[in-house]
């Protein structure tokens, strides 16, 4: 009887000790309500094109306190920071950031594929069933939707979430890098045509251009961009982080076609006054930024993002930085000064935010779709291996190695973006086997200058994740768009000519690039454990307690809050 009591007064005493532990941990249903209700006025997702993560660093003594360095010294740096796929290129880069997953399961397998059941290339935001909207139909400019993305955005989801009283705003001065991001559901996704100098949409969008775009097209800023001479914003010793100015790893900027292999400081834009081209120069200076950056101010006034009951988002693709460094190279003066540019149009979006809608109420995350790597020929000068893989020379050779060995010509249908796409239905007529001739090709390529890897569709989805370039091969790799054999160059070799330099391999110079958060209850720091792209979107899900979007691969990163929940 004793022990029987005994027992009682233990079971009760621990029952209370739940309970006392319980009331301590689980907050009240007012105050969970009302944390779960907090949220930002607005989302701004900053993406600057081929920004690789050392620029912050590299460029940091040359930039103002009111930029990049206003975005570090009070937010949030995930300091490593990278792409988990092979493809490292725009199209992929702005679909990860945006629907939190890879190209295996959004589609995005890079900026174009080829398409069997069309026989043609597909261009990853191209839809020939739409029209162009301010502009004349010509190159089908405006003919853009997000119809071949598998998967839906944060924009998407934050729609669902407020029963679309949010508003969902996308730009760029391309339009993959506005319609990716700006998802199915945008209330205004724009992008420049290089036709007229203006900023357009298409039919998915909106019937007629929106009135607050016909009078900023109206006002013409790129007409008046293009009277400028491009001049450094420094004296041309100080970009001591850079190759002196007249060197050979630089292309020639298009505004200067007559002037033979200049490629040197002052550029003058207004030479170019060929109607075709005038308009498409402007892209590789840093006034494309400085007219998308005039744009997205104006989008801000008219759209009043961040004035609404719901929390906005509003999607800025920076592309010049893009242009620059393909046409320049990333060791160049060119590239340095068009960030030191970049720094002060990002700084004046940043005065614009905080003075009309308040640091309290914004969340701003800034990151890149991919990096870049340096010119081949600058890499050989300094000892360091890099090379070009010609695919043209590849292609025939294998071509001719597949005929004489099965006795059948045309097995390669396409050979495009280190894909190699065979001819399926030929070889099922000849009853030969896929596998086998999959791993002839792959066998013939492994033994290729230049290439690292050869993966044959056959093993790619059954690759254990445990080895990283597995698993980023598998991640890029969507059965109905991606060929039958996956090419992986050496480091630093890559398809390109001999001038500027360009990106989409799986290593470090391509895959790290920045993540920055800012604003709102955002606690400044630094934090050091590997992320990835794809997990951008479930973080900006958890912090608006809304669900990520529906193909998310990626985790909420632990971005510390002021009053966290």
């Amino acid at each position: 009887m004793n022990t029987l009591k005994y027992n009682s007064a233990i079971l009760l005493i621990i029952c209370i000790g739940i309970l006392n532990v319980n009331s301590q941990t689980i907050p009240s249903t007012k105050a969970s309500i009302e944390g779960f209700n907090d949220a930002p006025k607005l989302i701004v997702g900053i993406v600057i094109d081929q920004m690789r993560a050392d620029y912050i660093s590299r460029f940091w003594n040359k930039f103002s306190e009111r930029g990049f360095k206003r975005l570090v010294n009070g937010g949030y740096l995930c300091e490593n920071n990278y792409i988990n796929y092979t493809q490292s290129e725009t199209g992929p880069g702005h679909a990860a950031i945006y629907t939190g997953t890879t190209p295996s399961i959004n589609g995005i397998v890079s900026n174009d594929w080829y398409s069997r059941e069309k026989n043609d290339r597909v261009y990853c935001v191209d839809d020939f069933s739409r029209e162009s909207v301010g502009t004349v139909l010509i190159d089908s400019n405006g003919k853009k939707s997000p119809a071949n993305l598998l998967s839906n955005t944060i924009g998407d989801q934050l729609h669902l979430a407020t029963n679309f009283k949010s508003k969902v705003i996308a730009i760029s001065l391309k339009d993959r890098g506005a319609v990716l991001p700006g998802g199915f559901t945008s209330n205004g996704t724009f992008w420049y045509d290089n036709v007229n100098g203006k900023f357009i949409t298409s039919d998915y969008y909106m019937d007629t251009l929106a009135p607050w775009v016909i009078k900023f097209n109206d006002r013409k800023v790129a007409d008046s961009l293009m009277k400028l001479t491009w001049l450094p914003s420094l004296d041309i010793d100080k970009y001591s982080e850079s190759t002196p100015d007249d060197v050979p790893y630089e292309g020639v900027l298009n505004s200067n076609v007559l002037e033979l292999n200049k490629h040197t400081f002052p550029y003058y834009l207004n030479k170019d006054t060929l109607r075709k081209t005038k308009y498409k120069t402007l892209r590789v200076t840093p006034y494309g930024n400085t007219l998308l950056k005039e744009f997205a101010l104006a989008a801000l006034r008219y759209e009043e993002l961040g004035k609404h009951s719901a929390t906005d988002l509003f999607a800025i693709s920076f592309s010049s930085t893009d242009y620059v460094g393909h046409n320049f190279g990333i060791n160049s003066i060119e590239l340095e000064d068009t960030y030191i540019k970049l720094d002060k149009d990002i700084a004046e979006i940043l005065d614009y935010l905080e003075a009309n809608i308040g640091k309290e109420n914004l969340l701003i995350f800034l990151t890149a779709d991919h990096g870049a790597a340096n010119n081949v020929y600058y890499s050989k000068d300094h000892h360091i291996p890099a090379g070009l893989f010609d695919s043209k020379i590849t292609e025939e050779l294998l071509k001719a190695y597949l005929k004489e060995k099965f006795g059948v010509d045309n097995l390669i249908l396409k050979f495009t973006n280190l894909n190699v796409y065979l001819n399926q239905k030929l070889i099922d007529e000849k009853k030969l086997s896929l596998y086998e001739i999959e791993t002839a090709v792959a066998n013939f390529l492994l033994k290729c200058e230049g290439v690292a890897y050869a993966n044959i569709a056959f093993e790619i989805p059954i690759f254990e994740n445990t080895y990283a370039f597995h698993k980023w091969i598998k991640n890029d790799y969507n059965a109905a768009r991606s060929g039958d054999v996956l090419i992986t160059l050496l480091p630093n070799w890559m398809e390109w000519g001999n001038t500027g330099t360009t990106h989409g391999s799986p290593y470090n110079y391509d895959t790290h690039i920045p993540l920055i958060f800012y604003g709102w209850k955002v606690v400044n720091g630094t934090y050091l454990p590997e992320v990835n792209i794809t997990d951008i979107a479930p973080t900006i899900a958890h912090l608006l307690n809304i669900q990520p979007p529906n193909g998310c691969s990626g985790k909420p990163i632990p971005v510390p809050l002021n009053g966290s929940r």
